[in-house]
């Protein structure tokens, strides 16, 4: 039976695809992956691969957050400060981890290759403010944020100076660094007692 264009992707086939994609990613570096690779070692053909992505870059990001998806889950406790706590740990722990090398090497990568820092942009780092911007409404909803916050630059307090340390000073990224890190950041957009 002859394939019909435009039809859905065959699940089987895109999980081989993502997994070939971020086994070569882990074992070469980025630099290293090509389309031709990935095709090989999932046993289909480039044109399958470009059928659904637009180049290398949104492949192999595509195959690493699929591979790192469930590391990261969107906390829902009732507590504001908590949800961030446990939602900024994660992240921490995930950079911090032999995959989150691969964050490194795409962020380095990136200055290079603006198809890469696009797909890390849009596929990686985007989804993560948007579920971090989730935590903050809940916040303000529930009264126990600021009602005028600002919640990009909430996130950008709070999440920066994980990639500060992780890409410019160097510094270690420790549990009691992101306690102390969130608690300093909710003393200046955590509501007013009383109104």
């Amino acid at each position: 039976m002859e394939a019909k264009r435009g039809r859905p992707r065959n699940v089987e086939t895109q999980n081989a695809i993502l997994t070939a994609s971020y086994d070569l990613l882990l074992e070469s570096g980025f630099e290293m992956v090509t389309v031709e690779k990935i095709a090989e070692r999932a046993k289909v053909s480039k044109a399958t691969i470009y059928k659904w992505w637009p180049n290398k870059a949104a492949v192999v990001m595509d195959g690493f957050l699929f591979a790192a998806s469930a590391r990261l889950p969107v906390p829902d406790t009732g507590a504001v400060f908590s949800d961030v706590l446990i939602h900024a740990s994660n992240v921490v722990r995930f950079l911090t981890s032999p995959e989150g090398r691969v964050i490194r090497e795409l962020v380095g990568q990136g200055q290079f290759d603006e198809g890469l820092a696009e797909a890390y942009r849009t596929r990686y780092f985007g989804p993560r403010r948007i579920e971090a911007g989730s935590l903050l409404e809940r916040g303000i909803q529930r009264g126990e944020l600021k009602k005028d916050l600002d919640i990009g630059l909430a996130i950008d307090l709070i999440y920066g100076p994980f990639f500060y340390r992780l890409l410019i000073t160097g510094e270690e990224l420790t549990e009691a660094y992101v306690r102390q890190l969130v608690t300093a950041a909710f003393d200046g957009i955590r509501a007013n007692e009383g109104g």
